[in-house]
């Protein structure tokens, strides 16, 4: 799926940050800077600052403890749709369906 924009963050009609479930994903992964294909709290944490969030140390340990289902202190790929509620709660991420 291509990107509307070239940004990797779009505005929606109502504000609001818009990607698909892939789109999420792979953006999701830029952030992944040890390439081991999971989401650390720091870099967790290094979202939370793209997306202009505050308290990105609170809101980076919150989204671990909210989306890490086994307990690994990570969010590997069967998470990351874990992550989806977390980031439309509190990041202003929304999901659409294409």
């Amino acid at each position: 799926m291509a990107f509307k924009t070239t940004s990797m963050i779009q505005n929606s009609d109502d504000g609001r940050r818009e990607f698909t479930v892939n789109e999420f994903k792979r953006w999701l992964m830029k952030f992944d800077t040890d390439k081991d294909g999971r989401i650390s709290v720091n870099e967790l944490r290094q979202v939370v600052s793209a997306t202009g969030g505050w308290f990105s140390r609170w809101k980076g340990t919150a989204g671990i403890k909210s989306a890490d289902k086994n307990g690994n202190g990570f969010i590997d790929g069967c998470e990351i749709e874990n992550l989806i509620h977390f980031a439309y709660k509190e990041l202003g991420v929304r999901i659409i369906p294409y």
